[in-house]
């Protein structure tokens, strides 16, 4: 059995939530000859409107992006459309860093059957992921890891393990073609009621050789996103109310 998560159009109404995201890119070649760190600090809006049939899921995230000590602005956008049947549709990628809710390994609101199914579930059950870098099918397993309170959420968790072979470049480097492994762990909290998610800690981690540099150097790579709702102060919510 496989466990298989997505959106269910009747699942949402009109709907707002926040998050504060981190992230952090770290790559190594050789014996430490190469090194670079990147990493990510800001905020984002998830918003959920109905158009007809169709919920539209709109992510912005505003962040700060320090590569290597040097600090830049930056802002990205992912936009995701859900027909009553399901068909899902990216309609707007412009997330280059890969932190908008929208763009991780589990989806940003469960439909009620996956919710239910998270509820009763026992022990682990398999669990297939499409590699975020090549779309090779990565294997791995899935299993319950209790409720828990989220701010004000009232959640459910999962945690997830996957992992596969990789061949190929990469694409924040094109330059370098990499045979390895990949593999992606984490953990998720869905809001008990809204199914929407709260919580995400993800890290990806490819070990391998580059095949095209003298030497066949090892190379480690690990790429690491946090997201979780970010609940408004008091002065916020007067703040939207009075507009």
């Amino acid at each position: 059995m496989i466990l298989a998560l997505g959106w269910d159009a009747s699942a949402a109404e009109a709907a707002e939530q926040r998050y504060v995201v981190a992230g952090r890119d770290s790559f190594s070649i050789g014996a430490g000859d190469i090194k670079s760190e990147t990493q990510y600090k800001g905020s984002q809006i998830l918003t959920i409107s109905r158009n007809g049939r169709t919920m539209r899921y709109r992510a912005s995230v505003r962040y700060v992006r320090d590569d290597q000590g040097a600090a830049t602005e930056a802002s990205a956008e992912y936009v995701s459309d859900l027909s009553a049947a399901g068909e899902q549709i990216a309609s707007a990628d412009r997330d280059p860093d890969n932190l908008t809710v929208l763009n991780q390994p589990f989806a940003a609101q469960l439909d009620a059957a996956t919710l239910k199914d998270l509820r009763t579930m026992r022990g682990t059950l398999p669990f297939d992921f499409p590699s975020p870098f090549t779309g090779a099918t990565l294997h791995g397993r899935l299993e319950r890891i209790g409720n828990g309170t989220i701010g004000a959420h009232h959640s459910i968790g999962v945690s997830f393990e996957a992992g596969g072979r990789m061949r190929g470049a990469l694409p924040d480097r094109p330059g370098l073609t990499l045979a390895g492994q990949i593999t992606m762990r984490g953990t998720a909290y869905y809001d008990a009621e809204t199914a929407l998610l709260v919580a995400l800690d993800a890290t990806v981690t490819i070990t391998g050789n580059v095949s095209n540099r003298s030497g066949n150097d090892p190379v480690t790579i690990v790429y690491r996103r946090t997201i979780r709702a970010d609940e408004p102060t008091a002065a916020d919510t007067a703040s939207r109310s009075r507009r």
